[in-house]
């Protein structure tokens, strides 16, 4: 009997596998008439390059049910994240319990998108305290204390910071783990 395990990757949801930046855009240009393809500085939250007036704005969308249900799907995430469960035992970890609302849109958007993510693989949590071999998030506060190899997935909010590994899509996560 073989006991050697696939090594384990979590991978975060929220503009990692989904595409919360587009969520937002659509709904600032629709409620505010802010162009989608407002310049965002490197380093700040997409509410920080927003009228001050509406910069908290976030808040009340993120905290609506429904605003996590019919988030767009990164391009290239579920076929990659599909075959890498073929080499790996895959878990998505999302901090989830932030935003309780977010717990049922998320587990039925990961049943519609990502049906082959068994229900024992997901996690909603707080801190991201997991025991993996590799994490893929585009938070670096979540990789503290973490003892595997992080991969900082570009976003907006992160393009400042150098000290962790990148990829800036599926393709390159692909590139580096299969």
């Amino acid at each position: 009997m073989n006991n050697l395990r696939k090594p384990r990757i979590a991978v975060d949801m929220d503009e990692v596998m989904a595409d919360t930046h587009a969520k937002f855009l659509n709904l600032y240009f629709q409620d505010y008439g802010i162009p989608k393809n407002i310049e965002q500085l490197p380093g700040k939250e997409l509410h920080e390059n927003l009228p001050i007036e509406i910069q908290d704005k976030w808040f009340y969308y993120i905290n609506q049910k429904g605003f996590f249900r019919d988030l767009p799907v990164m391009p290239g995430a579920q076929e990659i994240l599909k075959a890498l469960t073929e080499h790996y035992e895959v878990y998505v970890v999302s901090a989830a319990i932030e935003f309780p609302n977010s717990m049922n849109d998320k587990l039925e958007w990961l049943e519609e998108f990502f049906p082959f993510i068994n229900w024992t693989h997901i996690l909603f949590t707080g801190h991201k305290i997991v025991d993996t071999d590799i994490m893929i998030d585009d938070r670096s506060k979540n990789f503290i204390g973490f003892k595997g190899r992080p991969l900082l997935y570009t976003s907006p909010h992160n393009q400042l910071l150098t000290e962790y590994e990148r990829v800036n899509n599926w393709q390159e996560v692909k590139n580096k783990l299969l």
